[in-house]
């Protein structure tokens, strides 16, 4: 895989004429990676296995790497399977795509595991190879506010960094604002670190603690917010600046967010290290996976945020190098550093672009949408690899990033160049040379199987709560557990334990706060539990005549559990992890559940019943339009539709008119060919005509007369005379003729533009009604196509 130069070998170079392959590896220095690059290309173009590829390279050289996953693909990283054998692979594929294919998840395993094994065999990749890989790599994968995965605790303990303020004032000052930043968005204010008194305040509490050496941690924090340990916020006294009645109302605000039990996993798991996350600590590298895909918008800005602004501090105390220590991936940077925008994560992400190579750190970030991002992260990419991408907008960026940053790019070459790109094909820039290769990038070691749901994260990770139970156990000397209620008053059916569940589901207790208790029956307050189910299904509605492959997600809970639970008397909800706790209240009893929960077979049933029920009643309505052979879109209004009808129907009169076009304009350019000769022949004889009108009026009337009776003249002369006067009335006549016929050739081009507007009248009717024939349908849900993504047992306050 890795040369010993420090080549990464990405792919294999293509001709650039025949796009064959050329033979030759598609290598990239490691140590150019500490310019840091973009990886480009939209949907569906390879941009994200590229990226598991150049991880894997980076990472085999022994070079560890922080991934911020904002979709959860990657943790594809930790599906390496060295023998490629089926049963490695069967828990990992689709079976939807199995069912849809006709095999079963088994077959379809053994058919993946052999496209695998010769895939990686074409990129010169063994067996041998994969151990060495496998065995040289330790993948984690945290989940920052959730314990799916590997938590981390992000906030629990603000220690002091270990960094000399005298010569790194900036730096930590970067961190407490990244922090400070970080914190205000998940609590919902949105604070200019120059503006807000929030933000000012407690940047300036972290400072105080921090320059003489203290921790911090948030109940501390929090009580300096209502006592400071300042006088003054600048020139202000600090009452002057920030009033004890504002102070607070912020304390208060910052107490309800630490209060609130979905927070408390934020505060769990191992500390935000970057030592111990990019340290050699058992002989391995690790691959630091920032699973992000379960955390809303603003809880995502906090953790990147905070995750940068750590490793930007980091940064600064290691040694300089040239060579690549450590990397930085974030695989889809979009909202992340705006181009006008500024949220917090963007200042940590720009300061390691601009000042993290002489630290021999890299970043690499991935996009689909280059004009989302800022231009000096752009411009200070040495290393390009862009794939297809969607518009000429994205193209032009990406022309006009090279261009700026490299001086030396033929625009409209690399504009077609990446028209022509296939998938899986990409252009190499690097800042270290003057023209880009084309290359399809290798087969990636690790298993591409799509983003991970969190319940797959807990397979990934089946170590990370050691020791844990579904419920609190006796002590070892047989006693009560602390808090639970002595078993003399106790009801008939309660039990001061939980009841035996199945280790086949997970096993939660509801937090009283949640927003849908009373909705499904919670009896807000009590003590004693009742059992309930909540489950998440997914449901894929495939309509193949409307290009239609629509995933909708279902949650909905059963409670109270009863022996023979009915699917349709599921009630809707939303929920989420955050919903639920790991322990229960204290001095909590336990209903004996009717349902046999201890058994797996009856939460099988009922995920089979569940999805029975849906199949049976859930479809998805659309909109469709056969005359057009249109379908409406998933959202799409009925307004909307019928517009895009319109525009529909329009588009196919305008074909019509088209051909009508061909017949009219031959007709037309024979009549106007008429009339125009008509026309120069009116002309002529009007020329003619006053011409002779002239050499009468001249000659004046009785002309002829005065000659004859006067006796002067011979009958020659007096004949000639004679002729003129009749040759100018046959003039006249003709002249007349031909007018006539120009006004008939008028009409006829007259007749002609009737003719067609009725026919174009005709044509609008008819495509019109054709716009207009919209009908509703419904798509039903095959059972192939329904799947249960997580099923929980809860236990929550009883009304019983």
């Amino acid at each position: 895989m890795s040369q010993p130069s420090g080549g990464l070998h990405v792919g294999v170079h293509l001709d650039d004429e025949t796009r064959e392959r050329s033979g030759s590896r598609a290598e990239i220095p490691s140590h150019h990676l500490t310019t840091h690059g973009v990886i480009v290309g939209m949907t569906g173009s390879g941009k994200t296995g590229l990226g598991v590829v150049l991880l894997e390279e980076v990472l085999a050289a022994g070079v560890p790497a922080l991934i911020l996953d904002p979709k959860g693909d990657m943790g594809n990283l930790a599906l390496c399977f060295p023998e490629m054998s089926p049963s490695d692979f069967e828990p990992w594929v689709d079976e939807g795509e199995a069912a849809r294919e006709g095999m079963t998840p088994s077959e379809l395993a053994a058919r993946t595991a052999a496209r695998w094994a010769k895939g990686l065999e074409g990129s010169g990749i063994g067996p041998e190879e994969l151990r060495r890989y496998r065995d040289s790599v330790n993948v984690r994968i945290l989940t920052p506010g959730s314990r799916a995965g590997i938590p981390v605790n992000v906030l629990g303990d603000l220690s002091a960094p270990d960094i000399s303020w005298d010569e790194h004032a900036e730096t930590v000052r970067e961190e407490i604002e990244g922090l400070v930043s970080g914190l205000l968005v998940l609590a919902g204010l949105d604070a200019d670190p120059l503006t807000s008194r929030e933000h000012i305040l407690l940047a300036n509490l972290v400072e105080h603690a921090w320059r003489q050496g203290r921790d911090l941690d948030l109940a501390g924090l929090l009580a300096q917010v209502q006592d400071p340990p300042l006088r003054r916020l600048g020139v202000f006294e600090l009452d002057t600046f920030f009033p004890p009645r504002d102070r607070l109302a912020l304390a208060m605000r910052l107490n309800g967010l630490v209060a609130s039990p979905s927070f408390a996993e934020w505060l769990e798991g191992e500390p935000l290290d970057m030592d111990l996350l990019l340290g050699d600590h058992d002989g391995r590298t690790r691959a630091n996976i920032v699973y992000l895909s379960h955390l809303s918008d603003s809880e995502r800005q906090f953790v990147v945020t905070l995750f940068l602004s750590k490793v930007v501090t980091w940064m600064r105390r290691q040694p300089g190098t040239s060579e690549l220590r450590a990397l930085v991936y974030v695989d889809e940077v979009f909202g992340l550093a705006p181009p006008t925008a500024q949220p917090p994560s963007k200042r940590p992400m720009l300061t390691i672009f601009k000042q993290a190579r002489a630290h021999g750190l890299g970043m690499i970030i991935a996009t689909q949408n280059p004009i989302d991002v800022d231009y000096k992260i752009m411009s200070n990419a040495g290393t390009w690899m862009v794939g297809r991408l969607q518009t000429e907008r994205d193209k032009a960026r990406i022309v006009e990033t090279l261009k700026s940053a490299a001086g030396d790019v033929d625009v409209a070459t690399w504009d077609a160049r990446i028209g022509e790109l296939g998938k899986r094909e990409f252009l190499l820039k690097s800042a270290r040379s003057s023209q880009p290769s084309l290359f399809t990038s290798r087969w990636a070691m690790s298993f591409l199987r799509g983003p991970l749901t969190r319940q797959e994260l807990e397979r990934l990770t089946p170590a990370r709560h050691p020791g844990e139970k579904a419920g609190p156990s006796r002590e070892a000397d047989g006693s009560d557990p602390p808090g639970a209620s002595p078993a003399s008053e106790l009801a008939d059916d309660e039990s001061p334990l939980p009841p035996t569940v199945t280790s086949k589901v997970r096993v939660r207790y509801l937090d009283p706060a949640v927003s849908w208790g009373r909705d499904v029956g919670v009896g807000m307050g009590s003590r004693r539990l009742d059992v309930g189910v909540a489950i998440r299904v997914r449901m894929l509605f495939d309509e193949s005549r409307a290009d239609l492959r629509y995933e909708e997600e279902w949650e909905a809970v059963l409670f109270p559990l009863g022996a023979n639970p009915r699917p349709e008397d599921a009630i809707a909800v939303d929920y989420d992890t955050r919903d639920f706790r790991g322990s229960p209240p204290d001095g909590a009893t336990f209903v004996l559940p009717e349902a046999p929960v201890q058994r797996a077979d009856f939460f099988r049933g009922l995920e089979s019943g569940m999805k029975d029920h849906l199949y049976r009643s859930r479809t998805l309505s659309m909109l469709r339009n056969p005359e057009l052979k249109l379908f409406s879109r998933v959202g799409e209004s009925e307004e909307a539709f019928r517009s895009r009808c319109l525009e529909a129907a329009e588009g196919g009169a305008d074909d019509e008119a088209a051909k009508l076009r061909d017949r009219y304009e031959s007709r037309l350019d024979t009549a106007r060919r008429r009339r125009d000769q008509a026309g120069r022949r009116v002309k002529e004889l009007e020329v003619d005509v006053g011409a002779r009108r002239q050499q009468e009026v001249v000659a004046g009337a009785g002309e002829l007369l005065s000659m004859f009776l006067g006796g002067r003249r011979r009958v020659r002369s007096l004949s000639g005379v004679a002729s003129r006067r009749s040759q100018t009335r046959r003039t006249r006549e003709r002249l007349q003729s031909a007018t006539e016929k120009l006004e008939d050739y008028d009409e006829a081009i007259r007749e002609l533009e009737e003719e067609l507007a009725e026919e174009l009248r005709d044509l609008w009717d008819e495509q019109r009604q054709r716009a207009e024939a919209i009908e509703t349908i419904e798509v039903p849900l095959e059972k192939t196509d329904i799947r249960v993504e997580e099923l929980t047992v809860f236990w929550a306050p009883s009304k019983r």
